[in-house]
């Protein structure tokens, strides 16, 4: 071992100052962006538990209540479920015609629009106006539609009439009679709603791989087979989405009743959501509103479910 002599007169060296080592930083920073996230979201959630799910739970309680939204609630308990179930005539024929409403309108609006969808799905030239006139009625205002087709269905100088007394046949009342009314309403409804699964199957078709139908015309499928064999499979993902969405917005129906009908004649086209509109505001029963409201929730839960659980036998993804 060998001893280092500083040369004479030179000061001692001093030991190296080691740099003070800062704290990491990889904590701090995703606290920073969580916080951030929570303020984006924040307004967000408050809105949903403030003006979603509080008027729910609200409701709940107001169900088992008398409450008119003027006078002091009374508790009823199940009281107005009760005679929901036991002495409201209206409830079930309400009922009754929401379901025939749901069921023709879910129907025949998927089968038209699906055949709208094959027809604009070709190229040809100006494809782009059928489509957008197609689909105007969906996002036409459903005052002015109503107003039209009532003027359309007047039994004296409407169009319908008017163009079957040239032919020497007499026109029904259209929605002045209880035979046709309902049948009337439909009508307009899937009129209206035609074009919204039209876009929703349009955009099923155009996402099908191409090869899949060259495969099946090499091997001498015919069309109506190409079509059943390799493209309606391929649909089933937006039918499901398409008889789920289309069966609860039928079954909450309301501004066509209101303005064409008013649930008349003799509560022929009266709906469920008409029904309890009738109950909150024209009869100032909140608590027995509230009381079908869940009702109508309960049965549009369990068909939805029951939609769900029946997934796996029809529909078909393309892995």
């Amino acid at each position: 071992m060998t001893n280092t002599v500083l040369p004479t007169g030179a000061p001692p060296r001093s030991p190296a100052r080691r740099r003070p080592q800062r704290k990491p930083q990889h904590k701090q920073k995703p606290r920073r962006q969580n916080l951030a996230g929570w303020l984006f979201v924040g307004p967000v959630i408050f809105g949903v538990l403030f003006f979603q799910l509080a008027p729910v739970a609200a409701s709940l309680i107001v169900s088992l209540t008398n409450w008119s939204g003027l006078n002091s609630p009374k508790f009823l308990g199940l009281g107005n479920y009760r005679e929901l179930f036991t002495a409201d005539d209206t409830f079930y024929s309400s009922l009754k015609n929401t379901v025939i409403f749901t069921i023709a309108v879910v129907f025949l609006t998927i089968l038209i629009g699906l055949g709208l969808a094959v027809l604009c799905n070709q190229k040809v030239r100006g494809i782009g106006v059928f489509r957008t006139l197609y689909y105007s009625p969906v996002v036409t205002n459903v005052v002015a539609i109503g107003f039209v087709w009532f003027w359309l269905y007047e039994p004296d100088n409407g169009l319908f009439n008017s163009t079957l007394k040239s032919l020497g046949i007499g026109g029904p009342a259209w929605l002045a009679d209880t035979k046709t009314a309902l049948i009337a309403v439909i009508i307009v409804a899937i009129w209206q709603g035609v074009g919204y699964p039209m876009v929703i199957l349009l955009a099923g078709l155009q996402a099908i791989d191409r090869s899949l139908i060259e495969a099946a015309t090499v091997d001498g499928a015919t069309a109506w087979r190409r079509f059943w064999a390799v493209v309606f499979p391929l649909l089933t993902p937006s039918l499901f989405f398409l008889t789920i969405t289309q069966f609860i917005s039928s079954f909450q129906v309301f501004g066509i009743i209101y303005v064409m009908t008013g649930g008349g004649p003799n509560n022929a086209t009266s709906v469920f959501i008409y029904h309890i509109y009738e109950a909150a505001f024209g009869h100032g029963r909140l608590g027995y509103a509230s009381a079908m409201g869940w009702v109508l929730f309960i049965i549009v839960g369990v068909v939805t479910a029951a939609q769900w659980k029946l997934e796996k036998r029809w529909v078909h993804y393309d892995n």
